[in-house]
């Protein structure tokens, strides 16, 4: 552990400057004039790098490091290096573990109890980390620590998430990251990601054509800052938060990846648990008495699924390993720099393989397009449809996710999967930590107890800072995690951490001295059903029963009646009441204090907007609606988008095509409808327009679109079907072009930049709004797919 012998007060941050007392003198040339050198901030002597790894979507039995069936050698060089923790612990969902991580306290604490785009008002929902609870970066920051943020952030408040900020809670300025390079929100297209640098949003360098992919791309930037920072600051340690796409859906990764697994999967889901779980027993990940927990009511057999469809889920699971292990794949060149720069032995990594347990938001046989999901196209994605479009399965042409039984196998050995915060297979993730300067033990395993806000404490522990007690001039609340340093050389310390709530949907447990009460409120899967009084209690003695296979509580209810009691205490003391299972209120923003960005029916835009999320544009899903631009066309004609919202995968684009207005339709990929002008039109100044009279009667229905040039009519069409709940899960509205994946077949990914002069574009939605007949569970469902 590095100790801070500066003398430097960093309890109070930033910093104080202190002013000069000495003699001041009139001649600098006097001999009496003397002045201290400059000494810029820096952290204790010894005080190592940080690199904190979290993988997306990933389950306890995944990873070949913790007995799972895919190869991951670079997870497995990290524990060669250090421990593994076999009773590591996150929040079950994707953005409250990432809040919990980057400040070191709970959730709901941080405002975090459920994703961004379910927000309340209430204080432990609302999505706003309060400036009492300053985040591990901003702290080691101020402490002279060079920091940045590359991959995944989840944390944006929606109503501030777009182009214009505000930016207090995005990765800089807001959360002491001077460098950012990566997406907002839960998910992006691997192949056709969109992507932020520091607050700015950019283009990828190619197409999937040319060989782009996120995943390599954010690695070779996270790589070239670590050498540049190392170049000119080589005594300056780095913070660097790592969080990659990889593995949550979409599960894009190139063939050749995929391909490697071909056949492995094909006994299916309940003989890959069994034959992950006697690697894990061999491993010491579990302990030799653990028993295998029974596959969950609810989740088929692999035994019941249809024999036509078993070669498509097989490769679903061929795909995602695929995906996993070209994550592996690249964490290993990011290993290789830091060894290439003589770092890697002082640099503390935490890997942390998951941030919740395996997801299980794929239904029962997987999906081609994520998409078909959320917009109800069930009819359209038949099992049939996924049959045909298996090796569409991981390329640019799918949005893909496996089947819910290969959720549950990844979790292996425990009940359920993510958003089940009650149960283990919601919240255990696999995670290793390394620091050989730090850390004498090499490839043993430690089963002290531990959550996601053990990290911020360990970090500065390690790093010989004190926690901060005031931060910007904010008295700040205290770290909630416990240091996991005690167990780093000691694999019989008694274990520091022994309370811990969960609570994720209604989902609940409270972990205290050896024993978990846990209530399962709902499946991930379906919508909340019933009160949560109604909820049935478990009872666990976790230091007999690894697994929670045994519920005791019929056998111990004096036991189980003191942690429910332990639970509301907990619950009143880290802002997890009132507990919030409701479906529609949620995403009435008016009704439960949630801020919006775009208000009203109208909205006019300008030339270069571009990246802007669903939430940041008018919404015209359900209704009639017009879209009107004020154009000047050059000699010769002009060409290229004029507005496209969504992609290859579901949007819709208005734009000239060899000079005639167009307008393409896209039903989720698997059909684009055209309207076009029969003729180019003249140079000069045009107002054009493209009107959609909705057809009504219910959600999803058609209409009819109709191009103006001015008044003059140019040409009608039909649109059999419309998208009743999203576009996209991750591509946007852009002004002047079309960004990531094209709308239309009529013109590429790239080159397809309006030629003309755009002065501005508004769109207009109609009074016809039929989206209140959607079903609030469904509207739930949405949400929870998207994070």
């Amino acid at each position: 552990m590095s100790e801070n012998t500066d003398h430097l007060q960093r309890s109070s941050l930033p910093i104080p400057d202190l002013a000069y007392t000495g003699t001041v003198t009139y001649d600098a040339t006097s001999p009496d004039t003397h002045y201290p050198p400059i000494s810029p901030v820096k952290p204790p002597a010894d005080a190592p790098n940080v690199l904190v790894i979290l993988i997306d979507d990933c389950g306890f039995g995944a990873t070949s490091a913790f007995g799972g069936p895919v190869h991951t050698p670079n997870f497995e060089r990290v524990a060669a290096q250090g421990i593994k923790y076999s009773r590591f612990h996150t929040t079950a969902l994707c953005s409250p573990t990432r809040a919990a991580l980057l400040s070191g306290r709970n959730h709901h604490t941080v405002g975090m109890g459920g994703i961004t785009e379910i927000a309340t008002s209430a204080p432990g929902y609302n999505s706003l980390r309060p400036n009492n609870c300053a985040p591990l970066a901003e702290t080691l920051k101020l402490n002279g620590y060079n920091t940045a943020q590359f991959g995944k952030c989840h944390e944006v408040p929606v109503w501030e998430s777009s182009a214009v900020g505000p930016f207090g809670h995005w990765p800089t300025p807001g959360n002491g990251f001077e460098y950012f390079y990566g997406f907002i929100g839960g998910e992006t297209n691997q192949w056709y990601p969109a992507i932020y640098e520091n607050t700015s949003p950019i283009e990828p360098w190619g197409t999937p054509e040319q060989g782009y992919h996120f995943m390599a791309d954010m690695t070779e930037k996270a790589v070239n800052w670590t050498k540049q920072q190392k170049s000119l600051a080589p005594d300056t340690p780095f913070f660097t938060y790592f969080a990659p796409g990889a593995t949550h859906a979409p599960h894009h990764v190139p063939a050749e990846w995929a391909d490697k697994y071909a056949g492995k999967f094909d006994q299916g889901w309940d003989t890959i648990r069994n034959e992950t779980f006697a690697r894990q027993l061999d491993l010491g990940v579990v302990p030799k008495d653990a028993v295998l927990t029974e596959r969950n009511e609810g989740i088929p057999s692999w035994d019941e699924m249809d024999d036509a469809i078993k070669p498509t889920l097989a490769r679903q699971m061929e795909v995602y390993a695929g995906y996993l292990e070209y994550a592996d794949h690249h964490v290993g060149l990011l290993l290789d720099a830091l060894e290439e720069l003589g770092e890697l032995d002082d640099t503390l990594i935490y890997l942390i393989i998951g941030d919740n347990g395996a997801s299980a938001e794929g239904t029962m046989t997987g999906t081609t397009n994520e998409g078909f999901t959320i917009n109800h196209m069930e009819d359209i994605e038949t099992d049939e449809y996924k049959i045909a479009h298996k090796d569409d399965l991981g390329t640019p042409r799918s949005y893909n996710h496996y089947a819910i039984g290969w959720a549950h196998a990844m979790d292996t050995p425990y009940q359920w999967t993510k958003q089940v915060a009650s149960h283990w297979g919601g919240t255990r993730n696999g995670t290793i930590v390394s620091w050989p300067n730090g850390i004498a033990a090499r490839g043993e395993v430690r089963d002290q107890f531990a959550h996601v806000i053990d990290v911020a404490p360990t970090v500065l522990q390690a790093a010989g800072i004190p926690e901060p007690h005031t931060v910007n001039g904010v008295t700040q609340r205290p770290y909630e995690g416990i240091p996991m340093n005690y167990s780093f050389d000691d694999a019989e310390a008694p274990e520091q951490h022994t309370t811990q709530y969960f609570e994720m949907l209604g989902n609940r447990a409270i972990f205290h001295l050896g024993w978990t009460a846990v209530a399962k409120h709902k499946d991930p899967w379906l919508a909340s059903s019933h009160g949560l009084d109604e909820d049935v209690w478990e009872l666990y003695n976790v230091e007999e029963d690894w697994t929670q296979s045994n519920d005791l509580a019929a056998q111990h209810p004096e036991k189980l009646a003191e942690l429910q009691r332990l639970f509301l205490i907990q619950a009143a003391r880290f802002n997890v009441l009132p507990m919030d299972t409701r479906s529609a209120e949620r995403f009435n923003g008016e009704l439960v204090g949630r801020p919006a960005l775009v208000k009203g029916t109208s909205q006019t835009f300008y030339p270069g907007m571009k990246r802007m999320s669903e939430n940041s544009v008018v919404n015209i899903k359900n209704k009639s609606f017009t879209v009107t631009a004020q154009v000047t066309l050059p000699e010769g004609g002009g060409n290229g988008v004029l507005i496209a919202q969504g992609g290859a995968y579901g949007g819709w684009s208005f734009y000239l095509n060899s000079g005639a207005p167009a307008f393409a339709y896209n039903l989720g990929g698997v059909a684009i409808e055209y309207t076009r002008a029969g003729a180019a039109l003249a140079a000069g100044e045009h107002e054009l327009r493209a009107h959609f009279a909705y057809d009504g009667g219910g959600l999803g229905k058609g209409g009819t679109i109709t191009l103006f040039d001015g008044d003059a009519k140019l040409a009608e069409g039909r649109i059999t079907r419309t998208l009743p709940f999203f576009f996209s899960m991750d591509e946007t509205v852009d002004i002047g072009s079309d960004l990531a994946s094209p709308v239309s077949d009529d013109y590429e990914a790239t080159g397809n930049e309006f030629t003309g002069n755009l002065t501005w574009l508004r769109l207009d939605a109609g009074d016809d709004d039929h989206t209140h007949l959607a079903d609030p569970n469904h509207l739930m469902q949405i949400a929870m797919t998207r994070q």
